[in-house]
């Protein structure tokens, strides 16, 4: 079993050949699971230049904020609907988020994909987009 370097990390960077042999079976039990549920070691990896990184992390941590907020807001019992317009506002601030992402996604990652041949990234953006529009 390969680890990726986020998971290695997660695993206090040990190699496989330090681990205790309870380890490496525990290891080998949850590979599976873990493998899904990691995104980088689902073998897509997206490279992205640094005004596109800071820009996303910029509108995640406004997202942050917000919650924040509405966390406050609740502590503090604030009235329903002003709550509820707080909340409004946040799914709007991730429906920005998906819209910046996803353009950014089909100009690169799309595009390259189909310009070297990969259709199958076809099928795997109406699948997104079917997620995207439930």
């Amino acid at each position: 079993m390969t680890n990726c370097k986020h998971c290695a990390a997660e695993n206090g960077g040990m190699d496989e050949s330090v681990k205790s042999e309870e380890t490496k079976i525990t290891m080998e039990k949850t590979e599976t699971t873990e493998k899904d549920a990691c995104a980088y070691c689902s073998g897509k990896h997206k490279n992205r230049d640094e005004k596109e990184r800071k820009d996303l992390m910029n509108r995640l941590k406004r997202i942050e904020g917000q919650v924040r907020g509405v966390e406050g807001m609740l502590e503090n019992n604030a009235y329903c609907t002003d709550i509820l317009v707080q909340v409004s506002a946040i799914t709007s601030a991730l429906n920005s988020f998906n819209k910046v992402l996803l353009a950014n996604h089909m100009k690169t990652c799309v595009a390259d994909n189909i310009r070297e041949g990969n259709d199958e990234i076809i099928d795997e953006l109406v699948v997104t987009l079917q997620k995207l529009m439930k």
